[in-house]
């Protein structure tokens, strides 16, 4: 198993509107996004993102059109193609999808059987797909190509597992004529199996995989602007790994989850502490084995992992960590039949969606989302004024949230929080002129509200 920009004039109120009140608890279910098994034919390696202006998309390898890449996006009312479908050269493997914060164009990256099982990404330039430098940049065959964008300069980054390097980890960026190696190809010390990358708060790109290198443990590397390096120990868990996933929490803590092979697969969750990794709440919390393991932050911070569930014939299964417990979202194997590919997204409005290839649809791509607002289910409606939108040096926040019980983020489209702070007035006075042009995010969170909306830095 495998794994616009929009203008606004001053003022400006973006409201998030949650609906609080359901005749009944089996209104709080997980709900298809429009048709299950929406794809024309088979999909594999589903990757879910959203667009800044909060639509779904989901990428992935279409498999009646000669397993070549697709991107849809739901408008509201159905799935459409982006582009035209199968726009690849040749067949796709490990689609990743991500947005750029500038411009807010999806991005894909893929092992492009059209160019030697080398690494390529393209974007949807509004009318196109077209390489975003060389096709088949790399110098040789890739697995689990992973795409993040830095959020200090907006330039796409790729992770893979690197076959010409004796299967170990690369990452490269685009510097706007090129890929370039960031730090040495082939850092990691073994082959790096399942990579996973993001960047952390503050811009570091970091690296989390199954270590050969390790007996095939868990093992997190991180750029330092010169050097690759281990957080904590390398090869951390107690046993060897598939499926780890990294995300960073809203405080900035690192969290991988993973498949324990010490456990019949059960997912285990760690974070580093500044010092070792620690478990988040039992090691192997769920019943049964978990695949496709995927980690993702909710709006107020709590950890979520969806997971193809092997106590519940694998289907999905998405759970949370409430602070002392790992419990269910919604129900258990909640999809038709077998969920593969899966891949999790929270919403603008906070509430979680997973994409997947659905043995329940003929193995066709199926969204669904858990319809009660999350945790959003204790949230309140709320306003947020920001002005002026668009912005250049300062943007002014104004707020219906308590103060002294409110903490302010500002993220790029990626969900990258780029400044924090605690909120100590109504209004809130801004310095973005570091933050690259593009499109952010702003989002204040208080006792059972959160208030969300957007701006552009110009």
């Amino acid at each position: 198993m495998k794994k616009i920009i929009l203008l606004f004039f001053l003022p400006v109120v973006v409201s998030a509107q949650f609906n609080l009140y359901k005749d009944s608890p089996l209104d709080y279910a997980w709900k298809n996004v429009g048709n299950a098994g929406f794809s024309a034919g088979g999909a594999g390696y589903t990757s879910l993102a959203f667009s800044p202006s909060g639509q779904p998309y989901v990428a992935y390898e279409d498999k009646p059109y000669s397993s070549k890449a697709t991107v849809m996006k739901f408008d509201g009312i159905s799935w459409i193609n982006v582009g035209v479908a199968g726009f690849s050269q040749g067949q796709s493997e490990d689609m990743s999808l991500a947005f750029s914060p500038s411009d807010g164009e999806p991005y894909v990256a893929y092992q492009d059987w059209g160019n030697s099982y080398k690494a390529t990404v393209m974007k949807y330039d509004g009318n196109n797909w077209v390489n975003v430098g060389n096709a088949g940049f790399s110098e040789w065959r890739v697995y689990y190509p992973s795409i993040a964008f830095s959020p200090s300069n907006g330039q796409p980054y790729v992770a893979y597992m690197d076959a010409m390097i004796s299967n170990k980890a690369t990452v490269m960026k685009f510097d706007g004529t090129n890929w370039i190696n960031v730090g040495n190809a082939g850092f990691s010390a073994g082959a790096a199996e399942q990579i996973s990358f993001t960047f952390s708060l503050t811009g570091e790109p970091y690296v989390a995989y199954s270590d050969g290198a390790n007996s095939w443990k868990a093992t997190v590397m991180k750029f330092d602007g010169t050097s690759w390096e281990i957080i904590g120990n390398a090869g951390f868990s107690s046993i060897a790994v598939n499926c780890p996933n990294i995300a960073f929490s809203l405080s900035g803590q690192p969290y991988v989850v993973y498949s324990d092979g010490g456990n019949n697969q059960q997912a285990t969750v760690m974070k580093f502490d500044g010092t070792n990794w620690v478990n988040v709440g039992n090691e192997s919390f769920t019943i049964g084995g978990a695949l496709s393991t995927r980690l993702a932050f909710s709006l107020i911070g709590e950890p979520y992992v969806a997971y193809s569930d092997g106590a519940n014939s694998w289907k999905a299964t998405v759970m949370k960590f409430d602070g002392n417990n790992w419990v269910y979202v919604g129900s258990a194997d909640f999809s038709a039949g077998t969920a593969e590919s899966i891949s999790l997204a929270f919403s603008l409005t906070g509430q979680p969606y997973v994409a997947y290839e659905d043995e329940g649809n003929f193995d066709k791509a199926t969204v669904m989302y858990y319809d009660a607002p999350a945790e959003i289910n204790e949230l309140q409606s709320s306003q947020i004024l920001l002005y002026p939108n668009p912005a250049n040096d300062i943007i002014t926040i104004e707020t219906s949230t308590t103060p002294t019980q409110s903490q302010l983020s500002i993220m790029n489209i990626a969900g990258q929080q780029l400044i924090t702070r605690q909120l100590i007035q109504p209004k809130t006075h801004v310095d973005i002129s570091m933050l690259p042009s593009g499109v952010y995010f702003v989002r204040v969170t208080g006792e059972k509200r959160v208030e969300v909306g957007k701006f552009v830095k110009q």
